[in-house]
């Protein structure tokens, strides 16, 4: 739980005027001190910024780095009067003597308070490190701890100070410590009617009225409802909760609200990102809050994260992961199947090429014998051995058989390429070549002669041997 405000538990004296709110008076005589201190929440920690005080290191130095109140200041909490200071850290701060921050008596071992663990010097009336103040002339100022106003007087340093300091020092001692008793025993007698909350909601809503009067309906969105029930809707719908406690008659109050609190990007950041509730300490809800977070100086903020909202958090985290591990796993094995299937399709379009490859490689065969079948019909018929025109051709074939037949000499070439073309042990493409000498016969038709010419003026003789060579593979 977070706190805003200023420093913890204690509260600086103020005077009546608005120059004493801008510079640090300082209250001489042993009513107020300037203290200095180092705030640890943890014992182990305190110890740390112990050890390097024994080292020699600076005090405002290791405030800075330890220190979880006043960090930036060095620890100091200015001007604080008896009465303003809670017990423990208020005897020892008036127990120590003035010292430097060079060489600084501190509290060994530290004071325990509600608020943690605190190392405490006393310094003296410095300011930004120069030479102490040393005023001249006597003035008063009037300091209000609690509910009673106490005139004390400002006297010069030296002698004369520490000796009014010393014998007003038990007296002093014994009328603030009577005065606490009464007060605690007055709680008992009187108890504070704000601790009895009849209309928790009615305070709340009394709350948001009184403060659109004051400061506009321009404000982050007030929760309008009880403090549990702010709880219970925060951790039932995993957001924080702010929670905002006014301290009407603090001096810092309306300077948060209208320059902080109620600033478009504050309002903005609120209304997006948690649940706001807030409500006037002077009102019983609002106290029985400020008792159950403990709060010490205003203006109050706290940010509240509970347990179970934290752990639904880490397991909506998790959740979280455990859905993107699915999702890439789902997408891997997407990406498998997708693979596979373009895989198998493309073995699809393989296996479809080979079949079409095959239909028309059956197509080709059946219009090669269609067209063998043909030209053995149109062949003319095998001329007789006596017949003096006939010429005997004996056909060596790829194959290494022979095929003979008779021919006549006036027959075209084309008639023996159409004879061989419908044999079913020639080639699909072929050529004829005579033996010796070896020549070519222009059996087909071409541009240069479309005529092929006859068996008698190719030269050929009554009797010939034929070669086919084949051309397929060309």
């Amino acid at each position: 739980m977070w706190r805003g405000g200023g420093s913890l538990g204690w509260r600086r004296a103020a005077s009546g005027s608005a120059d004493a709110d801008k510079k640090e008076k300082a209250p001489k005589g042993g009513t107020a001190v300037k203290v200095r201190h180092i705030l640890c929440e943890k014992h182990g920690k305190c110890m740390e910024a112990m050890e390097k005080l024994k080292s020699g290191v600076r005090f405002s130095e290791v405030a800075s780095q330890y220190s979880e109140d006043k960090a930036r200041q060095g620890g100091d909490l200015g001007w604080m009067t008896r009465g303003s200071m809670v017990g423990p850290f208020q005897d020892a701060a008036f127990a120590l003597p003035v010292s430097s921050m060079d060489k600084p008596v501190y509290t060994d071992p530290p004071v325990k308070t509600k608020f943690g663990y605190h190392i405490i010097m006393r310094s003296s009336g410095e300011l930004g490190g120069g030479s102490p103040q040393r005023p001249t002339e006597r003035r008063q100022l009037w300091v209000k701890p609690a509910d009673v106003v106490t005139p004390c007087w400002m006297i010069g340093e030296g002698l004369l100070g520490w000796s009014y300091y010393l014998i007003m020092l038990p007296f002093r001692f014994t009328y603030y410590t009577l005065l606490d008793i009464f007060r605690f025993a007055l709680r008992f007698i009187r108890p504070d009617p704000r601790g009895r909350v009849t209309d928790p909601v009615g305070d709340v809503v009394s709350f948001i009225h009184s403060f659109e009067e004051k400061y506009g309906r321009s404000h982050p969105v007030f929760y309008q409802g009880t403090y549990s029930q702010a709880l219970n809707d925060a951790k039932r719908e995993l957001r924080y909760l702010l929670v905002y406690l006014h301290g009407e008659d603090h001096q810092d109050t309306d300077e948060f609200c209208r320059s902080t609190l109620c600033t478009e990007e504050v309002i903005t950041f609120l209304n997006t990102r948690m649940l706001f509730w807030a409500c006037s300490t002077s009102k019983p809800e609002g106290y029985r809050v400020s008792q159950a977070l403990r709060e010490n100086t205003y203006p109050f903020l706290a940010m509240i994260m509970l347990k179970d909202q934290e752990e639904r958090n880490q397991t909506q985290v998790l959740r979280q992961q455990q859905d993107e591990a699915y999702l890439a796993s789902l997408l891997a094995d997407q990406e498998k199947d997708r693979k596979k299937r373009e895989e198998q399709e493309q073995r699809r379009q393989e296996e479809e090429k080979v079949r079409q490859s095959a239909l028309a490689e059956e197509r080709r065969r059946r219009t090669l014998e269609e067209e063998k079948e043909r030209k053995s019909e149109c062949l003319p018929p095998e001329p007789p051995a006596d017949d003096p025109e006939s010429v005997k051709i004996v056909f060596k074939l790829p194959n290494d058989t022979r095929v003979e037949r008779r021919f006549l000499f006036g027959q075209s070439l084309t008639v023996i390429y159409d004879f061989l073309f419908s044999l079913k042990e020639s080639p699909e493409k072929f050529q004829i070549v005579t033996n010796f000498p070896r020549r070519v016969l222009p059996c087909l038709p071409t541009e240069e002669q479309p005529n092929p010419p006859t068996l008698k003026e190719a030269g050929l003789s009554r009797s010939e041997v034929l070669f086919v060579q084949d051309l397929t593979d060309d």
